[in-house]
């Protein structure tokens, strides 16, 4: 049996998110249902407050491949490390100044998306290659590897 999971993430700005991440991973905003030509018009059909519009949000794999992201609003802000966070294999198989030229040009779109370069991690072969942490726009941790 096969089984599909989405990832969830707790967040304070789900539409905002879910855009950074989209651009992040090539993904697309999860369209409203067919009969509507935006969320708000179909939020508005629904008996949706407006106030509750940005309550969730989602992303899906331009092509097909990938789990779905689903982002939504909670009260509370993010206090502590992630337990668990993405690893965006953006130069698998690199190594030395190649991958971390390559991880260096990923962490520069990604800050001009909104990400914030926490660290670098030098490459240190045989158990460590090297990786850049980031931070999404809301503080969450990932990584560059």
């Amino acid at each position: 049996m096969s089984r599909e999971f989405q990832v969830t993430f707790d967040c304070a700005d789900p539409a905002a998110l879910a855009e950074f991440w989209a651009a992040a991973l090539d993904y697309a905003v999860q369209a409203p249902p067919r009969s509507f030509d935006s969320w708000d018009a179909a939020l508005e059909a629904f008996g949706v407050p407006p106030e509750d519009w940005n309550s969730r949000s989602a992303i899906l794999p331009v092509d097909g491949e990938g789990p779905r992201l689903f982002f939504q609003r909670v009260p509370e802000g993010k206090v502590a490390k992630n337990r668990l966070h993405l690893d965006l294999r953006v130069a698998a198989g690199l190594e030395g100044d190649v991958r971390m030229e390559a991880l260096e040009a990923e962490a520069t779109r990604l800050a001009s998306l909104g990400a914030t370069r926490a660290y670098r991690v030098e490459p240190a072969p045989p158990m460590e290659y090297g990786f850049i942490t980031m931070l999404d726009p809301e503080g969450n941790e990932f990584c560059l590897d």
